[in-house]
């Protein structure tokens, strides 16, 4: 009898577990489809499948076409030398889209300039009243010498710097500096007619692709375009930082003391001058920053990763925010320049970007313009 009772709780305890990872199947099966329904959904919802819809139209001179996809946008796991705004990576998917394959030349704006009379705002009178809505609440106005029609310019240290945070120490403001004097009033753009313009605030910017026919970049349609179809890649020719300066114009040596030129240039480079990415754009890294038309928002990846989907084609945070700058506003620049080192903000990498206020102009920041199919007028 005992041995039949046996005999009896086995089979009952081997149909129990038959019966229990029955239905842990059917669970792991209910699960998995509820994943597949709910990417399905997604999908169907952001419509993923034109993504890389090609227009039947020419490509535009001077620009590369962006096949559309999805990416992770932000610092890969593997950047040790990331940021913390760079973080948390999120999904993102874009449209396809045209892209300048370098950065705007002085020639490309000088001609902007001439047919449409246009004056940036380094070249213009400087008001006190608008520009104190951008500082510390009771800041002095600086006495009138100084506030003279300019723009700030890049100074070499004679010793090192102990504090890389105070920013300060390399930068001056030059008067008569602007675009066409974009290394002081007494220099010219003779011989440099293929270099990136500089000196360009987003006004300027936003004035030559109005002129155009273009639009700026979002950070993330810039950030995709510069990974040019490599995922979790550092840098876009990969992540060998060894190959640094046969990729990029960067500082190379103690910054901001010496730069030791290993790029072969001391300051901007002609555009060009370095490999192109997968997608055939130049200079993605270094050289100069570019504008995009994202506001600068700390928060913003933060909400996007919260939101757990893909964002279609995000544009941005709708405010600005920083909490180290709460009186600027800020948009993103993304890229890098000449003067990144991996001592002070190596942002040759992908993911880098910078906050910079609408107005600023600088020696190292320019931009280059992108094009949907639909603004291509017949």
């Amino acid at each position: 009898m005992e041995g039949k009772l046996r005999g009896v709780y086995s089979v009952s305890g081997l149909l129990m577990v038959l019966i229990t990872l029955s239905l842990l199947s059917c669970g792991e099966k209910e699960k998995k489809q509820e994943e597949d329904d709910k990417e399905s959904q997604v999908e169907e919802k952001l419509d993923l499948s034109s993504l890389d819809t090609i227009p039947p139209i020419a490509i535009p001179e001077g620009m590369v076409w962006i096949p559309g996809g999805v990416f992770m946008q932000g610092a890969v796991s593997s950047d040790r030398m990331a940021m913390p705004h760079e973080s948390p990576a999120h999904e993102v998917a874009v449209n396809g889209f045209y892209m300048d394959a370098h950065e705007v030349t002085n020639a490309q704006f000088a001609e902007f300039v001439k047919q449409t009379g246009y004056i940036t705002v380094a070249e213009r009178e400087i008001e006190w009243e608008e520009m104190k809505k951008q500082l510390p609440e009771g800041t002095p106005k600086p006495h009138d010498s100084i506030l003279q029609p300019g723009s700030l310019l890049f100074k070499k240290t004679k010793s090192s710097v102990p504090n890389l945070y105070d920013y300060s120490q390399w930068w001056k403001w030059g008067i008569g500096t602007n675009w066409k004097h974009p290394d002081g009033p007494e220099s010219s753009l003779e011989g440099k007619e293929n270099h990136p313009v500089v000196h360009i605030a987003y006004e300027d910017a936003i004035a030559y692709c109005n002129w155009a026919g273009r639009r700026l970049p979002t950070e993330a349609e810039w950030e995709y375009a510069a990974r040019g179809g490599k995922e979790d890649a550092i840098f876009f020719w990969g992540n060998d930082l060894e190959q640094l300066s046969s990729n990029a114009n960067t500082w190379e040596g103690e910054f901001p003391v010496e730069n030791l030129k290993a790029d072969g240039f001391e300051k901007r480079a002609p555009v060009m001058s370095y490999p192109q990415n997968g997608y055939g754009l130049y200079d993605m890294a270094g050289n100069v920053w570019e504008w995009t038309n994202d506001w600068y928002n700390t928060q913003y990846y933060g909400q996007l990763q919260a939101e757990q989907q893909v964002a279609l084609n995000p544009q941005g945070a709708s405010t600005p925010y920083n909490a180290t700058n709460p009186y600027a506003r800020e948009k993103v620049i993304k890229g890098g320049s000449f003067l990144c080192s991996a001592s002070y903000c190596a942002s040759y990498r992908i993911s880098a970007r910078m906050a910079t206020s609408l107005d600023s102009s600088l020696e190292h920041l320019g931009f280059r313009t992108v094009l949907d199919p639909s603004m291509i007028k017949e």
